[in-house]
């Protein structure tokens, strides 16, 4: 019953930031959820304990009795990833195949040691000390690029399909790369002995990313069969529902990435329904459901970005060491995708503007959050878990209000035009 009266709670609050936001702020929706969040969080921080001390204590017990790293990855994240992945066009992925795959693998693990070389060498000129394996545990959370908060400001840029593509893809797909790192160093950040052989590693990412994406696929196909046979709305919907909860339950058991089994179950459910003929009443049901889903697990997930800023202690303190880490991060993930640029070149071509957009695309969100809180409690995860607040707060608002502005359309679709006929060129 607690857990009810939180999620409604929840819900209140975040159809009021969404209606004040509507009226007045005229934000991406998602994004003005977390900025009035954030805002009434910095008050009540401020006066809430002098003025107002029933709702700060009321807030504050709310989002310290929620275990928002279980509730992310153990939930809420199951049905965005599918609803994201139900949405994409599987032709479009396997024309970008080789970029996504990239820059979710490669690209991960050079920004994370970029970001953990670079937060361990300049922390110690603004006074704060990490030990290296800590840097490069920041690193690793901090690397991946966070499916919510791209998909969702991706809605609100005009890009072009192929890129659309390659920055949702690689959100999509970079989770198994990034647990798998972020697992084996902090095992070693907290004194676990672990086999740091190519061998068991590879054999664990194959085990955590292989055997959730073919879990996802057995999954979806066989749905896939069965809702051929019952072409009703509410059946659909249901067995879509069973897909993300069973399915959730099925891979932790199984111990493979629960998250990339739901990517994989959406791609293939979202493309193996349209080989069959489906009423209209029933696409149209079940495109709306999981658009609604979306939305309303978005708002939720943002409000609790938002209201995190309760349960982070002396944030005040942590403030130059995120802007540190913000500059740090941007440069990790220019680097993480001008290299690969660079070493894929001989195919596939990427014009400046291109790069630019993938750059400024990175968002971190609530995954980089979720991954900081599970930190066993210690002097330095308090610091991390400022400091990857001030990035994500920087990257949704910031880079996530700006994106659009970033892409250009036209000058993409040129200088494209222009590579194409550079290329034609070559070959002859």
């Amino acid at each position: 019953m607690e857990l009810y009266y939180s999620f409604s709670a929840l819900i209140v609050l975040a159809s009021i930031f969404a209606y004040i936001n509507y009226r007045f702020l005229k934000l991406p929706s998602t994004i003005g959820i977390m900025v009035i969040a954030i805002v009434v969080s910095i008050i009540l921080v401020l006066f809430g304990e002098k003025f107002l001390p029933k709702t700060f204590t009321h807030l504050h017990d709310l989002m310290s009795g929620i275990d928002f790293t279980e509730v992310l990855m153990g939930a809420m994240l199951n049905f965005l990833l599918f609803a994201g992945g139900i949405h994409i066009n599987i032709n479009d992925l396997k024309e970008q195949f080789r970029p996504v795959l990239i820059f979710s693998t490669a690209g991960v693990i050079i920004s994370t040691f970029i970001v953990g070389f670079g937060m361990f060498y300049l922390l110690p000129f603004i006074g704060l000390h990490i030990p290296f394996i800590y840097c490069l545990v920041f690193g690793a959370l901090i690397s991946p690029t966070d499916p919510v908060a791209v998909l969702s400001v991706l809605k609100q840029a005009n890009v072009s399909k192929s890129l659309e593509t390659k920055i949702a893809g690689e959100s999509l797909f970079n989770d198994g790369m990034a647990v798998v790192v972020f697992t084996v160093v902090l095992q070693l950040a907290i004194g676990n002995e672990v086999d740091l052989g190519i061998e068991s590693i590879g054999i664990l990412l194959a085990k955590e990313a292989g055997g959730g994406l073919l879990l996802g696929v057995v999954l979806g196909y066989v749905t896939s069969r069965l809702m051929r046979e019952v072409d009703d709305y509410i059946i659909s919907v249901l067995v879509t529902l069973a897909v993300v909860m069973g399915g959730y339950l099925v891979a932790r058991q199984m111990h493979v990435s629960g998250p990339l089994t739901m990517v994989a179950a959406g791609l293939f459910m979202g493309n193996f329904n349209v080989k069959f003929k489906m009423k209209s009443i029933t696409q149209d049901y079940l495109i709306k459901f999981w658009e609604l889903i979306d939305e309303i697990l978005n708002a939720v997930l943002f409000l609790f970005i938002g209201f995190e800023l309760l349960m982070i202690k002396d944030l005040n303190h942590y403030i130059v060491p995120g802007i540190v880490a913000i500059i740090v991060v941007l440069i990790a993930r220019f680097i993480s995708i001008w290299g690969p640029t660079k070493f894929m070149s001989f195919r596939t071509r990427f014009s400046p503007q291109t790069i630019k957009v993938l750059f400024w695309g990175g968002i971190r969100g609530g995954v980089s959050i979720a991954l900081a809180m599970s930190i066993p409690k210690n002097e330095y995860s308090n610091a991390i878990l400022s400091i990857t607040y001030c990035v994500v707060v920087f990257s949704i608002v910031v880079q996530g209000l700006t994106i659009a502005k970033v892409a250009n359309p036209k000058k993409i679709a040129d200088e494209e035009k222009e590579l194409e006929s550079i290329a034609l060129e070559e070959s002859h």
